[in-house]
């Protein structure tokens, strides 16, 4: 699997399947997440996600992608940030194994990624990358071969240069 990074709009990707920092509810809401209804079409995408009932922490569900590039959007549910001993690791690994498993069963080629969980969230970036890529590189795939870490700022996609992982245009 080749895993890269590099500094983009994920709702610009042209990838098989995005990934949503998506709230329990499916509901739609800030950061990624916002950016996603709005470039997916938000009463399509409020609609599919309604009919999917929600969605638990740690765990991903998929709708059609309907107007991005993107064929599917993967939604996960990321942990809040409450001090780091609530399983939040373990959930945020939870969320980007779910999400490939997802990707693995749609027939998925290629998955772009945001940094779960680093925004309103609160998780500290430098652990969230470490632990998405640790997760995502000791994952086992049967579809996807290709696998992006889109950062929206220069910080973080900094600290997945530092973790490894290879820069991309």
């Amino acid at each position: 699997m080749r895993v890269t990074a590099l500094l983009a709009d994920i709702t610009q990707q042209d990838v098989d399947a995005i990934v949503n920092a998506a709230n329990t509810a499916l509901a739609g809401g800030g950061g990624v997440d916002g950016a996603i209804h709005r470039a997916a079409g938000e009463a399509e995408l409020h609609a599919a996600c309604r009919a999917l009932g929600g969605c638990d922490t740690g765990d991903a569900k998929a709708t059609a992608g309907f107007r991005l590039k993107a064929r599917w959007i993967i939604h996960t549910v990321g942990p809040v940030w409450r001090g780091g001993d609530h399983r939040e690791d373990e959930l945020l690994a939870s969320c980007y194994r779910r999400s490939l498993e997802v990707a693995d069963g749609l027939g998925a080629k290629s998955v772009a990624f945001p940094a779960i969980s680093t925004g309103i969230y609160g998780f500290p970036r430098d652990r969230a990358a470490r632990i998405a890529v640790a997760t995502v590189n000791a994952a086992t795939t049967r579809s996807v071969e290709d696998v992006r870490f889109v950062a929206f700022d220069q910080t973080t996609l900094r600290l997945y240069e530092d973790l490894g992982v290879s820069i991309s245009s």
